[in-house]
C-alpha cells in the first residue's frame, strides 16, 4: 500500500464521510433518515440536466440541479402527502422514485454526449479518484477533493450558524415556528445541503454508499450519545473511522480469505464497515447496548428479588409465625417465584448488605433490614389503600398491582400516597400500614 494513491482514497473517504455525516446526522434526528436515500436518488435528473448544459462533470450546474430536483421532489412529496391523502413513506416512494427513473432515462439517453454513466452514478469509482488531478497552489490533487472540502465547509458553517434553528425544528416543529424560526425554510434548506452532499459524493463513492454514510454513522452516534453536538461529532468520527478501516480492509481481506493480491470495493467496504460499527455499539454502547441493557434487566430483577425477600421476612415476624430456613426459602420459591440460582444470590446479598441473618436455623432481619422491609411493606399497603379507593380493580387482585408498583415507589411518591389516602392506618384486608422511618 502506498501513501500517496491509498492515502488519497483514504482521505477522499474520509471528506465523504464528513461530508454526509452532518445533514445526516440532522436527517436521522428528525426520523427521516430514509430522506437521504431519497434525495439521494431524487437529485439525479438535476445532475443529468446539469451536465447536458455545462458538458461536464465539474462546475457549479451539477450542484445547482441537484439542489433544485431536491427540493422540487420534497416539495411534490409533501404535496402528494397532503392533497393526496396518501402516506408520507407512499408519497416518498412514488415521487423519489419517479425521479430517479427520469433521471436514469436521461443518462442514457445522452450517454453519448456527456462523459457521464449509470455506474458513475450509481457505484462511484473511488480507486479511480486519485487519478484524475488538478493543480491547486502547485500541488497536485484529486478533483473530487476540492467539491468535497467545499461541500464539507458549507455543511459545517452552516450548522454553527443555524444551530439553535435546526435543532429547535427538528425536536419540535411547533415550537420553532412559535419563536420565530421558518421551521419550513429550514427544512428545505436542509434538504438543499442534502442534495448538494449527495452530488459532492456521487463521483467518488456512489448514489448507494453516499446512502449507508448518510444514515449509518449518526444512528450509531444516537446510541452513545443524546446531545446534539456530540451526535455531530461522533458521527463524523465513525464515518472518518470507517472510511479508513474500509479502505484498508478491502485491499487485505479478500487475499487472507482467498489468497493472491485480491481486493475489492473500496466504497463497499466502507459501508460494511459502518454497518459493523453500528452492530458493535449496538451490542456495547454504555446505556443503550444490548450488554448494558441486559445488566440493567438483571440487575433490577435481583433488587426486587431482594425487596421480595425483605418484604416476605418482614410479614412472617409481623405474624409471628416461623422463620425457619426452609421454610423461608420453599416460600419464597413457590410464592415469590425466585429460582434456586437466584435464591442462593439473594441469600448472600442479604448477609453481605447486614439485612437479614441466620441465628441457628431461622431467618432474622436486622435493624437495618427491618427499616427497609417495613418501607417497602408500608408502600405495597399504601397502594393497595389507594387503588381500592379508586379504581374497579377486586379486592383479591390488589396485592398483585401492589406488589408491581411498591418497587419503583419513592420518597416523594409515598408522600403523595400518604396525602390521598389521609389518617387511614388499614389496608382493605385489615393489616396495619406500618410506620417507617426510612423515607424520613
Amino acid at each position: 500500500m502506498t501513501f500517496d494513491y491509498d492515502g488519497w482514497i483514504i482521505l477522499i473517504g474520509v471528506l465523504v464521510a464528513a461530508c454526509c455525516a452532518v445533514p445526516g446526522s440532522w436527517l436521522v434526528v428528525r426520523g427521516m433518515g430514509m430522506m437521504g436515500d431519497a434525495i439521494s436518488h431524487a437529485v439525479l435528473p438535476g445532475i443529468a440536466l446539469g451536465f447536458l448544459i455545462s458538458g461536464t462533470r465539474s462546475g457549479g450546474w451539477m450542484f445547482l440541479g441537484a439542489a433544485v430536483s431536491g427540493v422540487l421532489a420534497a416539495v411534490l412529496t409533501q404535496l402528494v402527502h397532503r392533497w393526496g391523502r396518501v402516506e408520507r413513506g407512499a408519497a416518498m416512494g412514488l415521487v423519489f422514485t419517479s425521479f430517479f427513473s427520469l433521471g436514469l432515462l436521461l443518462i442514457v439517453q445522452t450517454a453519448d454526449t456527456v462523459d457521464l454513466d449509470a455506474n458513475c452514478v450509481l457505484y462511484g469509482a473511488i480507486e479511480l479518484a486519485p487519478l484524475d488531478t488538478i493543480d491547486l497552489l502547485g500541488f497536485e490533487v484529486p478533483r473530487v477533493v476540492v467539491p468535497l472540502a467545499i461541500v464539507l465547509l458549507a455543511n459545517v458553517l452552516l450548522t454553527l450558524v443555524f444551530y439553535k434553528e435546526l435543532l429547535a425544528s427538528s425536536f419540535d416543529s411547533a415550537l420553532a415556528t412559535s419563536q420565530g424560526f421558518a421551521a419550513r425554510w429550514i427544512h428545505y434548506g436542509l434538504m438543499v445541503l442534502t442534495a448538494a452532499t449527495c452530488v459532492a459524493c456521487f463521483e467518488a463513492v456512489g448514489s448507494i454508499i453516499t446512502v449507508a454514510l448518510l444514515v449509518a454513522p449518526p444512528a450509531t452516534a444516537l446510541l452513545l450519545t443524546r446531545r446534539m453536538k456530540w451526535v455531530l461529532v461522533w458521527a463524523i468520527g465513525l464515518g472518518g473511522a470507517a472510511a479508513g478501516l474500509g479502505h484498508i480492509a478491502a485491499i487485505t481481506v479478500p487475499g487472507w480469505i482467498l489468497g493472491g493480491g485480491l481486493d475489492t470495493s473500496s466504497a463497499g467496504m466502507m459501508a460494511v464497515i459502518t454497518f459493523v460499527l453500528f452492530l458493535v455499539a449496538a451490542f456495547a454502547a454504555p446505556g443503550r447496548g444490548v450488554l448494558a441493557r441486559r445488566w440493567a434487566t438483571r440487575r433490577d430483577a435481583m433488587r426486587i428479588a431482594i425487596e421480595d425477600a425483605l418484604g416476605l421476612l418482614f410479614r412472617l415476624e409481623e405474624r409471628s409465625m416461623d422463620t425457619d430456613r426452609e421454610v423461608v426459602e420453599h416460600l419464597l420459591r413457590s410464592d415469590v417465584r425466585i429460582g434456586p440460582r437466584r435464591l442462593a444470590a439473594v441469600r448472600a446479598r442479604l448477609r453481605r448488605g447486614a439485612l437479614a441473618r441466620v441465628d441457628g436455623t431461622c431467618w432474622q432481619l436486622t435493624d437495618a433490614g427491618r427499616s427497609e422491609a417495613s418501607s417497602l411493606v408500608r408502600a405495597h399497603r399504601l397502594w393497595e389503600t389507594y387503588l381500592a379507593g379508586r379504581s374497579t380493580i377486586p379486592t383479591s387482585h390488589l396485592h398483585a398491582a401492589a406488589e408491581r408498583l411498591e418497587h419503583v415507589t419513592d420518597r416523594e411518591l409515598v408522600e403523595e400516597l400518604e396525602a390521598e389516602v389521609g389518617p387511614q392506618r388499614e389496608d382493605p384486608h385489615g393489616r396495619p400500614i406500618p410506620e417507617s422511618d426510612l423515607w424520613n
